[in-house]
């Protein structure tokens, strides 16, 4: 019996596989990875870093490739041609989003911007994302990311005896200017330092644990049949908090009386959405308020953070799932932007002290004896330079956001099957060597001329297209800003002799590995305008 089992199985394994290549032939399917596993597919290959390896994988197979990631298919693309095809010619196919676990729970069933299908629905969503709150005239109306920024200087001064953590630095402040963008609060330093700050933080604590949790069910539904139901209950709890909690938010800004917002301009976030509730609250209910603002607060952060990880097909194996919409992740991606362009910045002390020459100039053929604001960026041209090559080098989404093709589709001369997952390999096409000379090096100086975000389709730190980050221009001008003031207030050094450690952490947002922690005292002619 034993012996017939075996010869069956010899059989039927090199069918399978025979069977995958002609299929693969016949229909013009791009290049694939041999062997693929039934089940798994190709998870077993995955090892973080996880861009490292689709950039390892892709050199040696060819930029065009799809993969398993269990049952779903998936399209690794890591070239700018490949990238311009999926984003100009088929940017409506690729216009969906997976429809995963989290996208259910987190993202209201599939009704967030962040996660709802191409359509009415979501065109008005990013009409009102557009007009209403990332528009230049409101971002300009914001002045809270000024005022967060000149509390972080009180705040460095008071503490520069010591050494920084300038991780935490970066994550309080961007998350008091996007709440205060929300709701009109700040709940660290000093503020909301009652129940409800605390209620905040706590959210915020169990979201960064939950963004590293594991949902394999994504991909091997199989499991599903095994009641693997851990990571699915631990979403649907920290749901029901970010839901009671931005409600809260909702009816306080609701029971405001009008005469306590003084100028129309500077209403909140909650705010403007309550005013289109008023013209048609049949459509503007409280859930869609609370799924935009959710969405918002990634978003507006470089990219939104789309990405977590999780641990199960072997003991050090991590496999990739969409995760959007956790509370603190966009804020996560600025944050770590700003944790590396420093980091950077330390080990290249000569790259400072031009970017503060820079600035002191401006200042001084202008004859202003003040700290930079936001308008002073375009002048700043060195700076933007700075954080360009930052993200080229260490882009917070390393992976773009994923998209999934609504119908069949060409890339490359190759035919993609409607429900086909897209992953572009950002990190790849930003070290390729054929696209950027010596692309391990820190080079300010390789983005001079360039105006923008986007560098064609060898850099689009923002994405692409119809789902490109609509919070793109409040993130720069929140990045830019903020590490405008600490180069124009402080000198820094690194807390030793050693370069600073420049390893990335586990997660697709790319985070380092160690903190960023550095030493820094008030420049000598900054000492009477910081007082």
């Amino acid at each position: 019996m034993d012996y017939y089992l075996f010869l069956t199985l010899l059989l039927l394994i090199p069918s399978f596989f025979l069977a995958a290549h002609f299929r693969r032939k016949t229909h013009n399917l791009p290049p694939t990875i041999f062997p693929t596993l039934p089940i798994i597919g190709h998870l077993h290959l995955l090892k973080t870093p996880i861009h490292r390896t689709f950039a390892t994988i892709s050199a040696k197979h060819g930029p065009i490739l799809v993969i398993r990631f269990g049952s779903r298919r998936v399209l690794l693309v890591s070239s700018p041609s490949a990238a311009e095809e999926c984003f100009t010619k088929n940017d409506i196919v690729f216009a969906n989003r997976p429809r995963l676990l989290a996208g259910k729970i987190l993202g209201f069933n599939y009704t967030s911007m962040a996660w709802a299908p191409y359509g009415d629905h979501w065109r008005n969503l990013r009409r009102i994302a557009t007009i209403e709150i990332f528009s230049s005239h409101r971002i300009n109306n914001f002045h809270d990311r000024a005022d967060e920024g000149r509390l972080l200087i009180n705040k460095l001064v008071s503490e520069c005896s010591s050494q920084v953590n300038l991780k935490l630095v970066f994550q309080e402040l961007t998350l008091n200017v996007m709440m205060r963008m929300i709701s009109g609060k700040r709940y660290f330093n000093g503020e909301m330092d009652d129940k409800e700050g605390k209620r905040f933080r706590e959210i915020a604590k169990e979201t960064f644990m939950v963004a590293g949790a594991s949902n394999l069910v994504d991909h091997l539904p199989v499991l599903s049949w095994f009641g693997v139901k851990g990571f699915e209950k631990r979403m649907v709890s920290l749901q029901k908090k970010r839901d009671s909690f931005i409600q809260d938010l909702i009816d306080q800004s609701r029971n405001r009386k009008p005469k306590d917002i003084k100028d129309n301009k500077k209403k909140t976030m909650i705010e403007v959405l309550l005013v289109l509730q008023e013209t048609n609250p049949d459509y503007y209910t409280d859930e869609l308020i609370k799924s935009f603002v959710l969405s918002i607060h990634n978003g507006g952060s470089l990219r939104g953070s789309y990405w977590g990880f999780y641990k199960n097909i072997h003991c050090e194996t991590e496999v990739l799932v969409q995760s959007q919409e956790l509370l603190t992740a966009g804020t996560d991606t600025s944050s770590t932007t700003m944790e590396w362009a420093f980091s950077l910045l330390l080990n290249h002390p000569d790259v400072l002290t031009k970017a503060q020459n820079e600035i002191d100039a401006h200042m001084m053929n202008h004859n202003q004896n003040r700290l930079v604001d936001e308008s002073d960026m375009a002048s700043l041209p060195y700076l933007r330079c700075i954080l360009n090559e930052t993200l080229r080098m260490y882009p917070a989404g390393p992976l773009l956001v994923p998209h999934e093709s609504s119908e069949d589709c060409m890339v490359g001369g190759y035919h993609i099957p409607r429900g086909t997952m897209l992953l572009v390999n950002q990190w790849a096409i930003h070290h390729d060597p054929s696209l950027w000379s010596e692309p391990a090096r820190f080079d300010p100086e390789r983005f001079q001329g360039l105006e923008g975000t986007r560098d064609g389709f060898r850099f689009m730190a923002f994405g692409f297209g119809r789902r490109s980050c609509p919070g793109e221009g409040l993130a720069m001008c929140m990045v830019g800003l903020t590490l405008g003031l600490l180069i124009q207030c402080f000198d820094w050094e690194r807390v030793s002799e050693e370069m600073v450690d420049m390893s990335e952490g586990a997660g697709l947002t790319m985070p380092k590995a160690q903190p960023c922690v550095a030493k820094c005292r008030p420049r000598p002619t900054m000492h009477k305008l910081i007082s």
